[in-house]
């Protein structure tokens, strides 16, 4: 599929990027990946980090909410990965403006100039936060995956389609709880402190984040939001497997956070099918009859939402020991 293509990802150099681009690498012979980030010391370690692949890899300095920028990126391109975003809830919350132009305006620019360049496929990496939001960041994700799903609806007779991909916070990525005990552990720390004893999280990888991209460009047909299914596990448990028998002191949650992720909404329920090892969204309007996908899946029951707290799938804390020796902390 990916073979002789051309693939960009947006936000390239993030830890999404570099996995993505290491599992197409590994498995696939692109014509070229181009890497478009705003941040060009990042890119100088990726690219000391992909040296051997030099001839695979182009590095374009660029911002999402430059559409201009975008159109001279996107030439030519296949493929495309939408990973950029503003993420972090505080940062967000404290700088709303900044968040909507690059979630959102970002989004539509990308869609833009997909539209106008002859792009084949996007996938936008959508997140847990954005089902019911609480938090800006979690509003402007939301907003973006419906542009991106509604931009099916100006393909015309284009041969282009935009999907979604949602999960939540990768295993030992930036911005997780696992980062924040490792560090407290590795200085000493005794006391690993737990917003609140109920809250519970889902647990995927990036490589699983980076196959159900895989996933989503080989059967999205338009408008598909795709969801991994993966195992929960109580932050308390969590805990215990990184430092047995520590204390941990209930500090309150905090603003913007959730007790439990939510990857499907009980209002989606009517429009989800359940697959073997994820679950699709099926979008709610189809513009072109020819764009209509007759799902195969097993339609889930009214009412259903797919949450961490109400997951048939729990990890142990020797479980989660285990798993956390394949995490790489960055």
């Amino acid at each position: 599929m990916l073979n002789d293509k051309s693939i960009l990802i947006t936000g390239g150099t993030g830890s999404f990027g570099k996995a993505f681009t290491k599992y197409v690498l590994e498995h696939y012979s692109p014509k070229r990946i181009v890497i478009y980030s705003r941040d060009e010391f990042k890119q100088y370690i990726m690219q000391n980090e992909f040296k051997e692949h030099a001839s695979k890899l182009r590095f374009f300095i660029g911002d999402v909410r430059d559409r201009e920028r975008l159109l001279r990126a996107f030439k030519g391109v296949d493929y495309v990965v939408h990973a950029a975003a503003l993420k972090q809830v505080p940062a967000c919350e404290y700088n709303p403006a900044e968040a909507i132009k690059t979630n959102v305006g970002g989004a539509q620019n990308v869609i833009d100039a997909a539209l106008d360049s002859g792009v084949k496929k996007v996938v936008a990496l959508s997140t847990d936060k954005a089902v019911n939001p609480v938090n800006l960041y979690g509003g402007t994700k939301l907003v973006s995956d419906k542009l991106f799903i509604a931009a099916n609806a100006y393909a015309g007779s284009q041969d282009i389609c935009f999907s979604v991909v949602r999960y939540g916070n990768v295993a030992g990525s930036r911005g997780s709880v696992i980062p924040l005990f490792h560090d407290i552990i590795q200085n000493g720390g005794t006391r690993l402190p737990i917003t609140d004893y109920r809250m519970t999280r889902f647990w995927i990888s990036l490589r699983q984040g980076v196959e159900l991209v895989i996933k989503a460009f080989e059967e999205a047909k338009g408008g598909e939001t795709f969801i991994s299914k993966i195992p929960s596990f109580k932050v308390t448990d969590l805990a215990q497997a990184m430092l047995p028998g520590c204390e941990m002191p209930e500090v309150g949650i905090r603003e913007g956070e959730k007790l439990h992720e939510v990857m499907v909404a009980a209002e989606d329920s009517m429009h989800t099918y359940e697959y073997d090892r994820h679950f699709i969204v099926y979008p709610q309007i189809v513009w072109d009859e020819r764009r209509r996908v007759v799902p195969t899946g097993r339609k889930v029951p009214e009412g259903f939402s797919y949450s961490s707290g109400k997951n048939t799938e729990w990890l142990s804390v020797e479980d989660i020991r285990k798993l956390l020796e394949t995490v790489r902390f960055e």
